[in-house]
Order: C-alpha cells, then sequence, then structure tokens
C-alpha cells in the first residue's frame, strides 16, 4: 500500500522525469542563471548589508550579465548539465565545486579588471559569492537528487575520497537504479573501482551518471579502450532472459570474465565484498524466459493438506520441498536415506518455518524406498494426502556400473512406495522420472521406464493385487497416479555446470565427451514448479513431458563459459589460449541427443509448458510377472537376464554396442563368474586389481 504523504508529489516528480533532455537541460540552465543572481546579490548583502547600494539594474548590471556569461560556459565544458540528476553521484559534486571555484576565480579577474565603474564593488564580495555559489548550486542538485530517489536521509555517498586507482576496473551493464546502488556500493566498499556504464537506453549514451561516463554496447570496444575496464557486472535484473542472453552472446566477443550483480539486498546492508559478485548464471544463456506459475495448480495437491516427498535431500527434491513450504501445506514429511541430505534441507527449511513465522508441521523420516514396510508406516501415521517420489539413482555411469542397486531403487522402490500409497489411501502420487527412460540405452534409463510403466499399469486397476504380498486380498486403488518426465537441471548434483566452472577454475582441460552431444536443460525451481502443477493436472495414469525449449549443445555451453570467464580457448588455430576443450568418448550407456516422447504424438495442456504424452504400456498382471522375473534375477546376480527382460520389456531399450561387445559374458547365455559391478563397461585402466579390490 502506497504512502498518502508520497501521492500528492508522485505526478510532479514523473512529469519532470518525462521530460525530454532538452526540456530537462533548459530548466536546468535557466535555473543556474537565477541562482547564479541570488548568489551575487546575496554576495552583496552580506558585505554591505544595505539593499540600497546594490544596483542589479544600474551600475551593477554589468556585473549581473557576466557573472551567467561566465559560470554557463565553464559549467557546459565540464559536463554539468550531462549528469543524470537522480544518479548524481561523488564525481559529479566535485565536478560543480571545480565549475563554481573556476567561475568565481574569473569573475574575481574581470572585477579587477574593471576599473571604469563608480559604485563600490567591495573584493571580498567575490568569496562570498564562491561560497553561496557552492550551497545554491551544488544543494539544490543534491536536493533533486534526493526528491528523484525518493531517499531523503542517505547522504553516505558525500565523500569525495578519490577512488585508488590500483584497483581492478570494472564497467557495469544497466544505468538505471541497480546499476547505480552498485556503483555506489563498490566505491564505498574499496573492493573494484567502477569506471564506466554500458546502457541500451540510446538518450542515455554520451551522458555522465554518478560521475561515470555511458556507453552505448556498440561503443564497447571504445569503453575498454577509453576506461581500461577488466571486467564487466550485469546489472540488470529486469531484462528478460531471453535479452540476458543476446547480452551476454555479444560479451563473448571481448576477452572480459562476466559478472552478475548480487541481491539488492546485500547492497542496501551494505555488505557488498568483490566475492559477492556472482558469475554468471548460466540459464542466462539458455535464453529461455520462465512461465508465470498458475497459483491454482501449484496450490491444488498442497495447501492444508499433508504432502511427503521421497529423496527430500536431493537436488530436485530439495527444491520441492522449498516450492511445497511456501505453498501452505499442514504437515510436510522428508523422507530420504542420506542422514547427511536430510540433516540438510531438514535445517534449511526449519529456518526458513521459524522466519516466515510459518505453523506448519516439518517432520524428517530416515528410509529407504526400498523398505516397503517403513514407507507404510510413514504414509499411514501422518495420514499423507500427496507423494512426490523424487527418490532415484540418476547418474547414468554410475548406475550402469552397478545394476542391481539401479534397478532395485528406481523400479522396485518406486514399486514398493506406490504400493504403499495404495495400502495408505494416499490420493495423488507424482513420479518425477527423466529423457533418459525414452528409448534408454542405459539401465538408468531402462529403470525409470519400467518404473512409469507400473503406475501406468496401477492406474489401470480398480481393485490391486500386490506385487510380492502373497498373503494379502486385493487392495482398493482410490490413488491417482502422475509421471512428470523432463531433462537435464541447471546446478543438480552430477550437473556439468559445477564440472566446467571447476575445471576452468583449475586451469583446464574443459572434458567433454563427444563434439555433437546435445541436451535438454532447464532451472532446479523452473523443474519443481512445473512438476507440482503437472502433477495437479494428471486424471490417472498420465505422463506429463516438460516443454524443455532447444537442446543445447554441450560443446557451444563450454566454449560460453570460457569466454565469459575472461578467457580463451586453447586450439591449433591458437595454441596460446588458456583452456583447452578435451574429447574424452561417450560413457557407457550414454546418448548423444535425448528425446522426450517414445511414441509421436503429445496433446497440449491447460499450461503452455506441459505436455500429455500417449504411450503403450502393458497391463498389471502381465507386467507384474516380468518383474517377478526381473526380481530373481536381481538375486541371482543374472545379468545377462536382467538386460534380456529389460530389453523385452522396456520398449526401444538397446544397450551400448560396447556393453556387449567387450563383455560377453553379459550376452545371454553367455554365464558370469565375476561380482556384478565387473560386468559392466569399465574402462581397462579403472578396473580394480587383487591388491585393491
Amino acid at each position: 500500500m502506497k504512502s498518502p504523504l508520497k501521492e500528492p508529489s508522485q505526478p510532479i516528480r514523473q512529469r519532470l522525469l518525462d521530460l525530454s533532455h532538452g526540456h530537462k537541460r533548459l530548466i536546468q540552465v535557466s535555473v543556474d542563471v537565477l541562482l547564479v543572481w541570488l548568489a551575487l546579490w546575496l554576495a552583496f548583502y552580506i558585505r554591505l548589508e544595505d539593499m540600497r547600494l546594490i544596483r542589479p539594474f544600474g551600475g551593477h548590471a554589468w556585473l549581473f550579465l557576466s557573472a551567467p556569461a561566465i559560470a554557463l560556459p565553464i559549467f557546459v565544458r565540464l559536463g554539468m548539465y550531462r549528469a543524470v540528476m537522480r544518479y548524481l553521484g561523488n564525481e559529479a559534486l566535485l565536478t560543480i565545486a571545480k565549475a563554481v571555484s573556476l567561475s568565481a576565480l574569473l569573475l574575481g579577474v574581470v572585477v579587477i579588471l574593471h576599473t571604469h565603474t563608480t559604485l563600490l564593488i567591495p573584493r571580498s564580495m567575490i568569496f562570498n559569492y564562491w561560497g553561496l555559489s557552492l550551497l545554491l548550486i551544488g544543494g539544490l542538485r543534491l536536493a533533486m537528487r534526493q526528491y528523484f530517489t525518493g531517499d531523503w536521509f542517505n547522504l553516505r555517498e558525500l565523500s569525495f575520497r578519490r577512488p585508488n586507482d590500483c584497483l581492478p576496473r570494472v564497467a557495469i551493464y544497466g544505468a538505471g537504479s541497480a546499476g547505480n546502488q552498485l556503483a555506489h556500493a563498490l566505491l564505498m566498499g574499496h573492493a573494484l573501482r567502477p569506471v564506466a556504464f554500458i546502457d541500451d537506453d540510446a538518450h542515455l549514451a554520451g551522458r555522465t551518471i554518478a560521475g561515470l561516463p555511458v556507453y552505448a554496447p556498440e561503443q564497447l570496444p571504445r569503453m575498454l579502450k577509453e576506461t581500461g575496464a577488466a571486467e564487466i557486472v550485469l546489472a540488470i535484473p529486469s531484462a528478460s532472459r531471453s535479452r540476458r542472453r543476446e547480452i551476454l552472446e555479444m560479451l563473448q566477443a571481448h576477452p572480459l570474465p562476466v559478472r552478475s550483480m548480487p541481491s539488492i539486498a546485500k547492497l542496501a546492508c551494505g555488505r557488498l565484498t568483490v566475492n559477492d559478485l556472482q558469475e554468471v548464471d548460466i540459464a542466462d544463456l539458455l535464453g529461455r524466459d520462465a512461465v508465470p506459475l498458475q497459483p491454482e495448480l501449484q496450490e491444488r495437491c498442497i495447501r492444508e493438506q499433508v504432502v511427503m516427498v521421497t529423496g527430500a535431500g536431493g537436488s530436485i527434491g530439495a527444491e520441492l520441498c522449498r516450492q511445497i513450504l511456501a505453498n501452505g501445506p499442514a504437515t510436510l514429511i522428508l523422507f530420504e536415506h542420506s542422514e547427511y541430505n536430510l540433516y540438510s534441507i531438514h535445517g534449511e527449511l526449519e529456518q526458513r518455518v521459524r522466519q516466515d513465522g510459518l505453523t506448519l508441521r516439518l517432520v524428517p523420516v530416515l528410509g529407504s524406498v526400498r523398505h516397503g514396510a517403513r514407507l507404510l508406516d510413514t504414509l499411514r501415521h501422518w495420514g499423507v494426502d500427496t507423494l512426490y517420489h523424487a527418490a532415484a539413482y540418476k547418474h547414468v555411469p554410475l548406475v550402469e556400473l552397478n545394476v542391481s542397486e539401479g534397478v532395485f531403487n528406481n523400479t522396485f522402490g518406486t514399486l514398493r512406495a506406490a504400493q504403499a500409497a495404495v495400502r495408505a489411501g494416499v490420493r495423488n502420487f507424482v513420479l518425477i522420472s527423466t529423457d533418459k527412460a525414452v528409448r534408454p540405452t542405459n539401465v538408468m534409463g531402462g529403470s525409470k521406464r519400467l518404473a512409469e510403466m507400473v503406475l501406468q499399469a496401477f492406474s489401470r486397476e480398480r481393485e490391486l493385487e500386490l506385487f510380492d504380498e502373497p498373503g494379502l486380498a486385493p487392495q482398493p486403488n482410490r490413488t491417482r497416479f502422475t509421471m512428470v518426465r523432463f531433462g537435464n537441471v541447471l546446478g543438480s548434483s552430477g550437473s556439468v555446470i559445477p564440472l566446467f566452472r571447476e575445471q576452468i577454475r583449475s586451469g583446464g582441460p574443459i572434458t567433454v565427451t563427444h563434439p555433437e552431444i546435445t541436451r535438454y536443460f532447464m532451472t532446479i525451481p523452473e523443474a519443481a514448479q512445473l512438476v507440482i502443477q503437472a502433477g495437479a493436472m494428471g486424471e490417472g495414469g498420465d505422463v506429463f513431458v516438460l516443454d524443455m525449449g532447444e537442446p543445447v549443445k554441450i560443446l557451444d555451453l563450454a566454449e560460453k563459459m570460457v569466454r565469459l570467464s575472461g578467457l580463451s580457448l586453447r586450439t591449433k588455430g591458437n595454441p596460446d589460449g588458456d583452456i583447452e576443450i578435451r574429447f574424452i568418448g561417450l560413457r557407457p550407456g550414454e546418448k548423444l541427443y535425448e528425446e522426450l516422447l517414445i511414441g509421436d504424438g503429445a496433446t497440449p495442456t491447460s499450461h503452455s509448458r506441459i505436455l500429455r504424452a500417449h504411450e503403450e504400456h502393458l497391463p498389471w498382471q502381465e507386467l507384474k510377472l516380468r518383474l517377478e522375473a526381473l526380481a530373481g534375477a536381481l538375486e541371482a546376480d543374472d545379468f545377462p537376464r536382467i538386460r534380456e527382460l529389460l530389453q523385452g520389456t522396456v520398449s526401444g531399450y538397446r544397450p551400448s554396442p560396447e556393453i556387449l561387445e567387450r563383455h560377453p559374458q553379459e550376452q545371454p547365455g553367455g554365464g558370469h563368474t565375476a561380482p556384478a559391478w565387473m560386468h559392466l563397461v569399465v574402462p581397462q585402466e579403472a578396473r580394480p586389481n587383487s591388491e585393491n579390490p
């Protein structure tokens, strides 16, 4: 709610801000002429103490004409009318002091040389004029700055300390209020020296803001030459992600590190240091603006309900918990098998509950989704309404080297969680799936697609005959099962982004598996929001696919990260470059291109970023028999049989050729004698020897 005290002045302030540059300059010049005359008249009055002796329209007229005639050219030459009033800074105030002092000095010379007047002109009047001009001209500009910024009390930046020339020089992209706050904070913090602004507004180019020159983006080479800037900081919080991508692509042509401005909260608290400037958000390179969430979908399965998240300490699970917390659940249960991850997310959410004064119950539960009895007890005890199943092993090479654990956790963990949900009467069950479940070439993708098929089969059963529970009668099934499939999320554990950043800090090389490899990417918050909204739209057995935008070439991503770090690529054409990109070959089970749909068709939903896939699946009785066979093969460590069952059940599953070629003992009928992990593709140099099993 706006303060009633500010409303009357707001229209006047806005009208002044909306004036053209020419009108603003005309007003400034006119006011300065009046102030010069006022300062001169007061200077006479203070010295003579008799108004009758002052004759501005008589014998002193030449002096009252000379004062503005001398002052205005100096004001123009020193750039006083190029400065934007509401962003007036230390350098601009220093310029005003120089201009006023020089004009007073020249006026004093004129007075001394003018010997033809018979009227009294005291020499001390010049000193009075100098002081009054400083007070009136500088003071009015300071008052106008505070008026236009709405802050009458924050005068901390009135220090006239000259910045240390030894500090690293930075240019700030964005000359708005955020950029000005950043410039003032950097000047006060003595961490970096701001030397220029870059701004898209053509009207600001060539002007001065906060004592810094403003350049247009196309003037970037000239700015670098004139200012010696060695780094660029983005201060454009209101820019769309597509615009930020355009800016970053433009900046890649220059060997400068690019960083982002920290939060306004840090600036306001005066706690900015050079380390607070963040590396460029890699999501900006994708250039896809996030779609505003639909509150009714976001809250439908959460508000005033009991919600549980499995894998609550993982990347996606933790973000789901944060967003669930913001939508007012009655109880949030964090189910996690890693003690440290559970401790971390529980502590973070507890602090947020205290800070925001929330009244919900926050329950940490240590347990594994592979233990059906533990899941059932938890769901029944707390009366869970909605279950988000994010627990999974997702790292393709690790699951390929640990087939049993991958299938047990991803497929049978989902099976047991779903059965527990049915028995406990959970209303909504949402599975977080992956694009690697589409025509998989690896065990991780195959196990996740099999988990999807379990839920699809469950959705067709009104009374469910449970797997591996021979003593129980069929259970009434009132649970609505939904699956949400998407690609890679930026910043998650195992993401290439943190790996590339660490490799750049270490001086390289950056390791990329293949020059043509591409992936879909999405930010963690956006993925979690869409998971919640898609889960609320399901009717039962739905497979929802998130619109991930265009796939991104990993090589292009690596090259952009190198350039935005201010470094150069080491190539055959540039052997003296800073960072080399080295291709190491596809890992076991890894695909060049990921897909989101098994079939050809998908229908739109009420959400522009969520599609409904239509895919075939097996009826529960048939799938149950195959799961029993798969469980037996896992129990017996019969890996050829495991792959055979996955190939026969999961549509499109084809193991990477090198897996079977390099390990004929995994082919059907080949037999096996080695431990489970040795049946998979392990580079010769990475295999354990007899001394180090």
